[in-house]
This record gives C-alpha cells, structure tokens and sequence, in this order.
C-alpha cells in the first residue's frame, strides 16, 4: 500500500495566512477548506482560469503531471498581467499540487475588497409600518413566598392572561434566571412572544431586533430592524461564501450531491454568513445577536433548499421539481442561527423552477410600480435570471440559467465590485478608456464593466454583430490564436469573455421574448420595465440596449431599483400583512418552464449574435 503524501504548508503572505494542504489536494480546494478566498468561479473544476496565484517559492506539480518541479507555462489565458522577466507565471491554483511548503502569491482581484454588497433600496432611515409576528410585554411581577409558590412560568403565564400560550423549551431554561437577575421583592421582565408561543424572557428595556436576509448567489445582505419602531438600523453584505464551490446554480448543485457531508458544506456555508452578518450589524448598532427575535430569509429556490438542508438533486434536472413552495417558519437554532433562544425564522415562498422566494421578495417591495400599469416586466438579473411578465391581470414567471458572466464570473479577469473594479468604459479619438471604482489603479472588470466594455468594442466595431474580435486595432492584441482587447495592463477580455456575454445576454432576451410571446404581445407595449438585483443597479441601461440584452424601449419606461428583495424581507420582518401579501403574490405567479420549450433553442440562437446597428436612443 502506498503512503499518502505528506501534507506541506502554504504561506499567503498578502492575506498574513498559513495554511496545511493535505496529500493530493489542490492549492486552490485546500485554501476553500481553510477559508481562505480565492476567485474562482467555476468551483475549482478547472474551467474558467480565474483562481490564478504565483509561486513564489517552493516545488508544485499539475494535477495531470508526475514530474514536481516549478512550472513555467501558463496554461490559464489569466488575463493577469505578465510577470515580469524571471519571475514565475501566474497558474491556476485549482490544477496545482504542492510537494513542499510553499510561499503562494495571490492575484490582485482575489484581495479586493467588496465595496458594493447588494444593499441598497429604499431609504437608508427608513421606518416601516409595524404589526411584527414578535411582540413584546413588560411585567411587573411579585416575588415568590412561601405563600405564593406558584411556578415561575404560571406566574408569567397568569400576568398575561392570554388563552393558549405555550412556552419555548430552551427560552424556559432562562426563565428563572431572568426572574431573579436582582434582589428586588418585585421582578421586572420583557416576555417576547410570537403567536401563540413565549420565546424569550429579558430585562425590561431589551432591544427587540429583526433581521432580514437576502440569500443570493453571488452576494449575502442583510439588514437589521428595530421592531419597536420600524426603523432600519443597518446593512451589510458579504459574498456568499458558497462561491468557494462554484459561481452558478448547478455547480453547487452538483457538489450537493455528492454526499451528506458535501451538502452539509454549503448549508454551513451559508449560516455563517447570516451569523456572521447578524453579529456585526448588532455590534454596529450596540446589541447582540440574542436580541434578534425575528428574522425573514429569501433566496432562489436552490439557496433556499440549500440553507434548510432540503435535497437539491431533483432541482438539477427537469422538470425541476422544487420539496417546498410554501412559506415556512423554522426555530432559528434549528437552522444553527445563534438569535434568541425561541427566536424564529420565516423563508419566503417559492413560486416553481427556480423562481424563489427572492423574486417574490422582489415582487413585493415593487407592487407600487407595478400595479398600476397595463403590462410591466420585473427581471432580477444574476446567475440565475428571474423574470415576471405582469399583464391583464395576470403574473407569468420563468427563469433562465444566465450564468455568472454578466456579474463577473467566468470571465478570464472578472472579479467582484470591489476597489479596482472596472466599471465602466468609454473612448477618447477612438482608443479605449476605463473608469473604475474607487479610482484605483485597474485589476479587473465587474459586472458593469464586461457589459460596458462589451457595448462599446461593438459601437468601435472591434467586436463584429457575430461576436469575433477584429484583429487590426491597436487596442487588440493575440496570444496563440486567441485574441483580446486590452482594457489597461493586466486586464483584458478575451474571446471566451465575449462569448461568455453572448450566452448570458442570448438566455435572458429569450426569456423575454418568450414571455411577451405566450401573451402575443410585442415589446413596445411593455409599460415599466423593473430591473432589480445588484447587476442591474449599476449597470447603463444603453450599453445592455446596445448588445442587445434589453429591448430598444424609451429610456423613461426603466426602472433600476438595486436589492428589492431585501426591501421585501424588511417589509415582511415589520409585517404579518406584508408576509400573507407576499404568499397571495407567489400564489398568484403562473410558473412557465422555458429551457425545455421547442422553440427556446432557436430564439436563443436568434438573440445569440449582436445588433447590426446601434439602435436610435429613444425619449
């Protein structure tokens, strides 16, 4: 029997890491296991070139190679800027093993970080109307004697004189506890309570603190909620940690899969963003986490299964039959939430496919938009794109599997909108010119950068109405048969870039059309069209216009609304009316399955190529 190879240490000096790698593991899939982030948006299957480091110093060998050594091809088309003469090429950390301990260079894109986390929509000092599922009651109550005796939950049961109460068994545990935390003859206590069940018992005075959770694909936010005033106190988002296992939908479903213990992964994954995300908006704001009595969660319906730890397998296949529509209420500690002891969790409903409790989410916070108009389209772009056409009364919705490349992913130098980020692109006398956030120095391109960059090689016509990068422009350069326009030093889109952009762009108009088409009505009818989602709070309106990703509408008729699902899990973490109104709205989405129609192949390859002129821009 052969002896396994040792495991080796790997040292990230940019990130002040150390890391062990174990035997045959990839430097890429051993720094997921430790938690150190690394680009990569295929999950490691070696797809998609982003999870480029260098190798500072220290022996590696391919994963298809039997000879240790130092590497010295890149096999990558990284997009990364070349080193410089001597120094060691940037490789793909998801194809290398080690062979002794390493110092690892991490490219600059994986450092960045995120300054837009998907949090914005609404007033930031908004107060929502109240009637929360949690309410709270102050007593004052008579200590016990040896003449009352009573059980301390009769005496708190008794004060209350409501019929039916229950009391949470691990919120009891701290009862007697919070009874006599003083030496007073007469006990002050906060009983909270949530329908017909008693799920915590604080001092008077305790803040009771709601937390809303959009659970995306890309990015995780938050948002956290006095519940006595409504108030919206703070936000944060972070990327999704389940990134580590791949920038789409399918990829997590296909690890999910693999066994309990894979699937277990990504349901962790995903709870330690919330707890992560609920400790620092509580320490932002002077609490703790124990006073969140509530929490509203929404996600596409894989997020979705894969928090509450339903199987997935039955998603990756059609006709893509979802465990769970209906909206749900879970003890948070059930879920590894660490709230109040009772505290409980409410996921949104889903609505069929793919379509989850996120675009409800969305649905709800834009119905003032909406509703009042003949015929409204509600998209939510991502790597998973939802889509609701709003005519006659009626709501149809569909998904389409868009991919990652229009948030970044998959692209040879897409990175997340973070410092450094391309965000936008314009020409001077016919040369290229970038624009990037924060002004930094540019190390990669966002989502809103790929789709800028791409508008406007095709207004310069160096990319051609079929896709292909022309060869005779200075800002055009090619390595071994592949060409690609040089957006400033190191950063690069490629022609896998571009056709990544075709499939994403192809997918989502034929969603469109093929809704607009079961309703025979053509695209200029539509009234307000609803872009919703990070991507689309940042993205031009005229540069997705110009590719053909959205249809040549007057530009008055969008409407870019950045995280309205978030606002929807606020809405419902104030609200019992806004969480019945959300089920009516799911209840009433008619589900239309497209990725298996006749005809869906053949628009898709209608919308796959660009316009051959630029439309007018309309008023």
């Amino acid at each position: 029997m052969s002896t396994p190879p040792a495991p080796h240490r790997l040292n990230f000096p940019e990130l002040d890491r150390e890391i062990e790698v174990q035997g045959e593991e990839t430097i890429f899939h051993g720094a997921r296991r430790n938690g150190l982030r690394i680009v990569g948006a295929c999950g490691g299957r070696g797809t998609c070139g982003t999870c480029v480091v260098r190798v500072v110093e220290g022996r590696i060998d391919h994963v298809h190679s039997a000879a240790p050594g130092l590497l010295e091809t890149d096999d990558a088309a990284t997009g990364v800027e070349a080193p410089a003469p001597g120094r060691r090429k940037w490789l793909r950390a998801c194809q290398l093993r080690v062979r002794s301990d390493c110092t690892i260079e991490v490219a600059p894109r994986s450092l960045a970080p995120v300054v837009r986390a998907d949090v914005d929509f609404g007033d930031a000092g908004e107060t929502l109307p109240l009637d929360p599922a949690v309410s709270n009651h102050d007593l004052m109550l008579p200590g016990a004697t040896l003449d009352d005796n009573r059980s301390d939950a009769d005496r708190v049961l008794q004060a209350l004189a409501l019929p039916d109460l229950d009391i949470d068994l691990v919120a009891a545990r701290g009862l007697s506890v919070a009874l006599r935390d003083g030496d007073a003859a007469t006990w002050a206590l906060r009983v909270r309570r949530h329908g017909h069940e008693l799920i915590d018992f604080a001092p008077v005075g305790s803040k009771s603190l709601g937390l809303g959770v959009d659970l995306g694909t890309t990015n995780v936010a938050a948002f956290l909620i006095d519940l006595e005033s409504g108030a919206r106190l703070a936000s944060l988002g972070i990327e999704n940690p389940q990134t580590a296992w791949g920038a789409d939908l399918i990829s997590r479903i296909n690890h999910a899969i693999g066994g309990s213990r894979a699937a277990d992964d990504l349901r962790e994954a995903a709870v330690a963003a919330i707890n992560g995300l609920a400790h620092d908006l509580c320490r932002a704001v002077g609490s703790h986490s124990g006073c969140i009595v509530d929490a509203v969660v929404c996600g596409n319906t894989a997020m979705h299964h894969l928090l509450l730890g339903l199987p997935v397998r039955q998603l990756g296949r059609a006709p893509f039959v979802a465990a769970l529509h209906a909206p749900t209420d879970v003890k948070a500690r059930d879920l590894g939430l660490v709230f109040c002891p009772g505290a409980s969790v409410h996921l949104a409903p889903n609505i069929g496919g793919f379509v989850g409790g996120d675009h409800v989410s969305t649905l709800l916070a834009t119905e003032d938009r909406w509703r009042p108009l003949g015929t409204s389209l509600v998209m939510d772009i991502g790597t998973n794109t939802e889509i609701s056409l709003i005519h006659g009364g009626e709501i149809s919705s569909a998904s389409v599997p868009s991919g990652p490349a229009l948030e970044g992913g998959h692209i040879s130098c897409g990175m997340r909108a973070a410092d450094g980020a391309i965000e936008r692109v314009s020409t001077v006398e016919g040369r290229l010119v970038v624009h990037t956030i924060g002004n930094r120095a540019p190390v990669g391109l966002c989502g809103s950068g790929v789709l800028d960059a791409l508008a406007t090689l095709r207004r310069l016509e160096i990319v051609s109405a079929r896709g292909r990068i022309a060869a005779a422009h200075p800002d055009v350069e090619e390595t071994d048969g592949l060409r690609a326009a040089l957006l400033a030093p190191g950063v690069r889109l490629t022609q896998h870039d571009v056709r990544a952009v075709q499939l994403a762009k192809a997918a989502i108009r034929t969603g469109v059309e093929l809704l607009l088409r079961d309703h025979g009505i053509a695209e200029q009818r539509i009234d307000r069209f609803i872009i919703a989602g990070a991507f689309g709070a940042y993205i031009d309106i005229a540069s997705g216009i110009d590719i053909g990703l959205f249809p040549d509408l007057p530009a008055g008729r969008y409407a870019q609304v950045g995280n309205a699902a978030g606002l929807g899990t606020r809405r419902m973490l104030a609200s019992l009316t806004a969480r019945t109104r959300a089920a009516e709205i799911a209840g009433a989405c008619r589900y239309v399955e497209l990725s298996t129609r006749g005809e869906f192949q053949k628009t898709f390859m209608h919308h796959i190529g660009f316009p051959s002129e630029l439309p007018r821009r309309s008023q």
